[in-house]
């Protein structure tokens, strides 16, 4: 979602993104991990008003899940390559 978000969204797609997150920390499949989330989105909100702010957001609560299950964090510096432009040697071309 974050790849594609826009650039410099309006107020209605700043707001429209965090419906979306609200919704979607309320409704995952895991109870347990719904909550989490809930809980760490009142701790640090989403970031929705640049496509990179919101990937960077996202990403570090992703990296903060890894964490927390003993995986190894993502680099965050990687993201357009893993989910917008693939790697810089065209294998995904």
């Amino acid at each position: 979602m974050a790849a594609y978000y826009p650039e410099k969204p309006n107020t209605q797609e700043q707001s429209t993104m965090k419906s979306l997150l609200s919704s979607f920390s309320q409704f995952y499949p895991c109870g347990h991990c719904a909550e989490h989330l809930q809980q760490e989105m009142k701790v640090d909100p989403p970031k929705v008003e640049s496509r990179k702010e919101l990937a960077w957001w996202m990403c570090g609560m992703h990296n903060k899940v890894n964490e927390m299950l003993g995986k190894d964090s993502f680099d965050c510096n990687k993201l357009d390559e893993r989910w917008r432009d693939g790697p810089a040697d065209g294998r995904c071309d």
